[in-house]
């Protein structure tokens, strides 16, 4: 039985929910469950938006550390990070949004998945952390380096080096997450995202993803001309044709996936 459950409603939003009780750790098998589900949405026309939520009362506590009692060479423990780094390049890299409702414990891996995902929203009790210090190691699944591209050296050097929690009221104040909301709302509020989301067009989405990854490694003046490029791509579309006749009409937009 797989530990990832996956469905698609009629908007194109694909739910991923995490299932592996009493805490959803991200074991070998779990992290291979996820990318199968990741890489079914991401082949699937229909798909449009993807929450990632987990099941009970954690969203993901974090690495199954009972396999980490064999790793005890550099080799065992690079090789086995290797997995869960794979898969959250897939879904960082991915062209769909994925939206990431954080409903409870999120430890160590589950911050780390987190942080992988587009957006953010957390519970306003969730319970946030990369408590790997006091293991006598640090996060590997990219923790250490997306933390302080996402919310600045500071706070990433303070969550890491003292492995303390924080809820997701304060992870908001942070910038860890886009926002917080209020106690056992945040899957509805995903959702509500989600479906604004998956109203917009396929091509200008894509390419608003394209643009926004790759933007952040360049330089502004280079930056700045391939998102001009890609506007103008985007101005030979049916899409682009469709909705500015739509506002000028005042009615809703139609897109179509091009």
């Amino acid at each position: 039985m797989s530990t990832c459950n996956y469905t698609v409603d009629e908007q194109g939003v694909a739910f991923m929910i995490i299932d592996n009780p009493p805490m959803n750790a991200l074991s070998t098998p779990v992290i291979n469950d996820i990318r199968e589900c990741v890489q079914k949405a991401l082949g699937d026309s229909a798909v449009r938006v993807i929450i990632f939520t987990g099941a009970g009362r954690a969203f993901i506590a974090g690495a199954d550390i009972g396999e980490f009692k064999d790793l005890n060479t550099q080799r065992a423990g690079s090789d086995w990070l290797k997995n869960g780094q794979d898969l959250l390049n897939l879904v960082e890299n991915a062209d769909k949004p994925f939206i990431a409702a954080i409903n409870g414990f999120a430890l160590g891996g589950g911050t780390e998945m987190a942080l992988a995902c587009h957006i953010r929203l957390a519970d306003e009790t969730a319970q946030m952390g990369l408590p790997e210090i006091k293991l006598g190691i640090i996060p590997g699944f990219g923790g250490t380096q997306r933390s302080p591209r996402l919310f600045g050296t500071g706070r990433a050097y303070e969550l890491i080096l003292s492995g303390n929690f924080i809820s997701g009221k304060l992870a908001a104040e942070y910038g860890l997450v886009n926002r917080s909301t209020p106690k056992g709302t945040v899957v509805a509020e995903a959702k509500k995202l989600a479906d604004a989301i998956a109203l917009r067009g396929r091509p200008a989405v894509r390419t608003a993803m394209d643009v926004i990854r790759r933007g952040i490694t360049m330089n502004l003046a280079d930056a700045l001309t391939m998102e001009r490029d890609a506007f103008g791509a985007l101005c030979e579309t049916e899409n682009k044709r469709e909705g500015v006749a739509a506002f000028l009409a005042k009615r809703d937009p139609v897109p179509k996936d091009l």
